[in-house]
């Protein structure tokens, strides 16, 4: 390792475009722990939680190291600016990241900030392949004797400063020594998405139907009005929560990705207590805290249940929430039938966009998709909004039945449907000649 190369000299390097930012392999980590315990002003020992080492390179010399972190459990400037609550913040907290170390070892014009905005395009995709979630946020704390010229330029955000505590075996010591705070949202809604009151998908793992966020729970025509009139079919003797609440919550949980009893159960109990009182869970009179409804009682509720009852007021509220497009399509449900038995073939109604299913018919064995068309939209609501069919329902009774009810369509048409065809090339024509 030369002079020039670690800081005791200079290089006027203009040309940053070479510069490359990237994660440190096996070979390298002894070497990144050195240069950081040496050179930093702070020295090394080990990085908090899950983290990651960055090493930056130019011009096949390293001239910068990274080093992320979990971030501070608490800090009254980050928390008031992202605007979440104390419960949200601990379940959310891996979503950030801490920038615990950064250290220059070439002095060009520049690089530091360059090194910065380099890493942080990369460090939630990175963060989500080896530890299976995003980072929405980044944060860094900058002692007083710095300027944190170099965060400005990167485009951090500084909030103020610290207190003058350390956390420590779980208690926090004040030492005096404030730092300013700087943050970095790596997406553009980094706050909403942190402070909103449901995870919202982009935050999951799993295949997550709707965000919950844009949804009308409450209030007229929302979810809990309508589930307010579906009979509950319980004995009144024992009950200690009531129907709409267990219904709302495995309503919510399956349109979160939920697939299991056990997964809604789950759900049910990693619920704030902000969520809880919005679902109008039981309060307890002990603690005053809101108590989620368990998995064996939310099974229990959903099995005696009118399930059609429920479908149509899910399909009902869906349609009304979301969507200005419908999609009437046809499936045959596999392993539905046997040599036999013909296979149940369903015509569903689906939102566009969520591409959730707000109206189904099954299709009568001695018949075909085209009778079931109608049914299937009677009890939607499609004044002002756009149904798509594939070329099977390019037929002018479903056109001006969709018509009638101040919708619109779109239709696919093949060659087999001559007439149709030929009409929409003299359009064309006639469009193309004005």
């Amino acid at each position: 390792m030369d002079k020039q190369s670690y800081g005791q000299g200079f290089i006027f390097h203009t040309d940053l475009k070479a510069l490359q930012v990237r994660p440190i392999i096996a070979s390298e980590e002894k070497f990144w722990d050195t240069m950081m315990s040496r050179y930093h002003y702070l020295g090394f020992r080990t990085l908090v939680g899950e983290s990651l080492k960055y090493i930056a390179i130019l011009d096949d010399r390293p001239v910068g190291f990274i080093g992320w972190g979990t971030a501070a459990f608490k800090t009254h400037h980050r928390d008031k600016w992202i605007g979440w609550s104390p419960e949200i913040q601990w379940q959310r907290l891996k979503f950030i990241a801490n920038n615990m170390r950064f250290l220059v070892v070439t002095r060009i014009k520049n690089l530091a900030s360059k090194i910065l905005a380099a890493n942080v395009k990369r460090l939630s995709q990175d963060w989500m392949s080896i530890y299976g979630h995003p980072i929405m946020l980044a944060e860094t704390f900058v002692d007083q004797r710095f300027k944190g010229t170099c965060y400005r330029a990167a485009g951090w955000i500084p909030l103020g400063l610290t207190k003058g505590y350390r956390r420590n075996g779980g208690r926090y010591y004040f030492h005096g020594q404030t730092k300013e705070i700087f943050v970095r949202p790596l997406y553009k809604n980094a706050r909403q998405v942190l402070s909103a009151p449901f995870l919202c998908p982009q935050l999951q793992h799993q295949e997550i139907i709707m965000d919950l966020n844009s949804l009308a729970i409450e209030g007229d025509k929302g979810l809990f009005d309508r589930l307010m009139k579906i009979t509950d079919p319980r004995k009144a003797r024992g009950i200690r929560h009531n129907q709409t609440s267990i219904l709302a919550i495995a309503i919510c949980a399956c349109l979160s990705g939920c697939r299991s009893f056990a997964a809604i159960g789950q759900w049910s109990s990693n619920l704030t207590q902000e969520l809880r009182k919005r679902f109008k869970c039981r309060r307890s009179v002990r603690t005053g805290e809101y108590i989620s409804p368990s998995e064996p009682t939310i099974r229990r509720t959903l099995q005696k249940t009118d399930a059609e009852e429920v479908d149509q007021m899910i399909n009902e509220w869906l349609d009304e929430c979301n969507g200005e497009a419908i999609a009437v399509d046809g499936k045959t449900l596999r392993g539905s039938g046997n040599k036999n038995k013909r296979a149940v073939h369903l015509l569903s109604a689906l939102l566009h966009k969520e591409g959730v299913v707000i109206a189904q018919k099954e299709v009568d064995s001695k018949t075909n998709e085209i009778k079931a068309f109608k049914p299937l939209l009677e009890n939607i609501d499609i004044k002002g909004k756009t149904v798509t069919a594939d070329a099977m329902h390019a037929q002018k009774g479903h056109a001006e039945y969709i018509k009638k009810q101040d919708g619109d369509y779109v239709f696919v048409v093949k060659k087999n449907q001559s007439t149709i065809l030929e009409a929409i090339k003299d359009l064309d024509r006639e469009f193309f000649s004005l």
